[in-house]
């Protein structure tokens, strides 16, 4: 067998295990929603979504569940989407090349590594602790935000260098200012994958249970009045109905990690094909 048939024969085996590879990952995905799709969505009704809790949190429905989970979301993402948008223009736009910022893009790719539950217990010892703020959904939403920021920083800075520098320079020779051209000309073309990657870190934020265990949630509160109140979330409610129960309730364990799957999935959905149409109105 010569040289080239060889090789053809070396790229054919290539594809084919990273094809099976794609099979393998694909119908785990699938196979994993379609199973908690089968098993909850029987449990998921109108009422469901709307009542709370009754019966020691065994029947009834999960409404100050969700109203829980949107709040720890909507503040993670006022408290980390900006700070992480900013961090990500000046890495992208203003930092020089150097070890320093080399070390400060190390430091941000170890934070996205580092396990959930080392978050929670930073945050029990910060926010719950040293800055007094008890279990709160402030002290959760810092804790989701420290989580989520690697997340948001990367995927600004990422979308910033795609950018290419002929606008910027085109910018600049008109005599805009440097802050001028990155908000008025870079800014709103890298706007869907900042979207994008914001969206999806805060995804991530919504499953998490781990940094909230111990800083933000309960088994059982009402809807929260103030920032500095208990709540309950979906993840945690999962978990502890799932674990800790001393009654058995499908439908509150299968109903809730449906809805959130659901939830977090279609969001995904949204994102991505908001982003391939955004992407297309864009012409370099």
């Amino acid at each position: 067998m010569s040289r080239v048939a060889r090789a053809r024969v070396i790229e054919k085996l290539a594809q084919l295990a990273l094809g099976l590879c794609a099979v393998v990952a694909l119908g785990s995905a699938v196979g994993l929603i379609g199973y908690i799709f089968f098993r909850g969505v029987g449990h998921v009704s109108w009422e469901f979504l709307t009542e709370a809790p009754r019966e020691a949190m065994t029947a009834g429905g999960i409404y100050p569940v969700i109203v829980g989970s949107v709040y720890l979301v909507v503040y993670t993402a006022l408290l980390a989407v900006p700070l992480g948008v900013m961090a990500g223009i000046f890495l992208a736009e203003y930092a020089p090349r150097t070890r320093f910022t080399r070390m400060i893009r190390l430091s941000i790719a170890n934070m996205a590594g580092v396990p959930s539950i080392v978050y929670g217990l930073f945050g029990v010892a910060l926010f719950v602790i040293q800055m007094g703020l008890g279990r709160s959904i402030l002290a959760g939403a810092l804790t989701l935000a420290c989580l989520t920021l690697p997340v948001i920083i990367t995927a600004t800075e990422e979308a910033l260098r795609q950018i290419p520098q002929h606008l910027r320079h085109a910018s600049l020779a008109l005599g805009a200012t440097r802050l001028r051209t990155i908000s008025r000309i870079v800014l709103p073309a890298a706007a869907p994958g900042i979207i994008t990657g914001s969206i999806l870190g805060l995804s991530r934020a919504a499953g998490e249970t781990a940094p909230i265990l111990f800083t933000a949630v309960a088994f059982f509160a009402p809807i929260a009045d103030s920032p500095l109140d208990e709540t309950m979330a979906l993840p945690y409610h999962i978990f502890i109905m799932a674990t800790q129960s001393t009654k058995d309730a499908p439908n509150m364990v299968w109903g809730s990690a449906l809805v959130l799957v659901a939830t977090v999935s279609l969001l995904n959905v949204f994102v991505a094909v908001w982003r391939s149409r955004q992407r297309r109105k864009v012409r370099w």
